[in-house]
């Protein structure tokens, strides 16, 4: 029996175009829509209820009472603007902590990320009723051991109820398993041992190093922690209502009892705030990452005293860093 031998293709013409890969697999996905539409139902219809709630009144049909006595509504100024300022610090103060800690342990010994990770989990495992108890019970030892020390006026600053800076110190504690988990995928993805040692041998310092070369690289993950503890602030409830303060959360609740509309009402107007924020930070969060200068810092014109007194020949070749080009 002759072999049989494989049938050979004519060689393509060098004018065809290649189809995509999985063109021919390429069908309408009917159900990806029925997803979308059934899950846009499930946040939508208590949001258009709500609005229907605050706007329809039985028996005097629709009116916007609600929304335009908010702003005329007391305690609604300062409480909002006393949670905005609250995320705002511990953004601040939870990103100053976390940054420069996860920097140091990917340049350090590998051994101390597990104790980093173990240490910004915990809040996980703690029950925010338990931290709160824990905070009133440090708090009250001002009055009782240290009411003849100088220390006296410490516990008394940080209680003050314009700006209590105790809700500071336990939000962050609170934001720390988020502002981890995003911090750390977005260092996962950046070498940051060779875009280091290429920065300094530019003639970098440590200062320039960090904020010129790896914050840019983290611009997305910042934003990310920055999303999760604004919203995390802005509507905690149980730890500022059971140390005494008043923050939007805790005003939202206490006006629920004599102005039931007016409390969804803010409610919603809460949620486009927050929709506004995130937006806002989602866009300072995807703009154009800042290049790392091929010379030093000084050809930059940024020089200062973030740059090492050892500065590189002019005339020598830029040192490339990867992912910068």
């Amino acid at each position: 029996m002759a072999a049989l031998t494989p049938l050979s293709t004519p060689p393509a013409s060098p004018d065809a175009v290649p189809a995509p890969a999985g063109a021919a697999r390429r069908r309408p996905r009917y159900w990806r829509g029925a997803v979308l539409t059934v899950a846009g139902l499930y946040f939508l219809t208590p949001l258009v209820s709500s609005f229907v709630f605050t706007v329809h009144v039985p028996g005097q049909g629709l009116t916007f009472a609600a929304y335009s006595g908010i702003l005329s509504a007391e305690g609604f100024t300062e409480s909002l603007f006393l949670s905005l300022s609250l995320a705002a610090a511990t953004i601040a103060l939870a990103l100053l902590l976390v940054v420069p800690a996860l920097i140091a342990v990917r340049l350090g010994p590998p051994r101390l990320r597990a104790v980093v990770e173990i240490v910004c989990m915990l809040p996980l495992v703690v029950p925010p009723i338990a931290l709160v108890t824990g905070i009133a019970t440090v708090l009250r030892w001002g009055p009782d051991h240290f009411s003849r020390t100088p220390l006296y006026q410490t516990f008394l600053a940080v209680q003050n109820e314009s700006f209590p800076v105790v809700l500071v110190l336990a939000y962050t504690v609170l934001a720390l398993p988020f502002v981890h988990r995003s911090l750390d995928a977005g260092l996962r993805a950046v070498d940051v041992p060779t875009l280091v040692e290429a920065a300094r041998n530019c003639g970098a310092g440590r200062l320039y190093v960090i904020l010129r070369v790896i914050l840019p690289n983290l611009r997305s993950s910042l934003a990310g922690a920055s999303f999760l503890t604004l919203a995390l602030v802005l509507g905690e409830y149980t730890v500022a209502s059971l140390l005494g303060f008043r923050p939007f959360a805790v005003w939202i609740v206490s006006v629920s009892g004599a102005e039931a509309r007016m409390s969804v009402a803010v409610s919603l107007l809460s949620l486009l705030i927050t929709w506004a924020l995130l937006l806002v930070l989602s866009r300072a969060g995807t703009g154009p990452s800042t290049a790392v200068p091929g010379g030093a810092p000084s050809a930059a014109g940024s020089a200062g005293s973030a740059a090492s007194p050892s500065t590189p020949d002019p005339a020598a070749a830029p040192i490339p860093v990867p992912g910068k080009e």
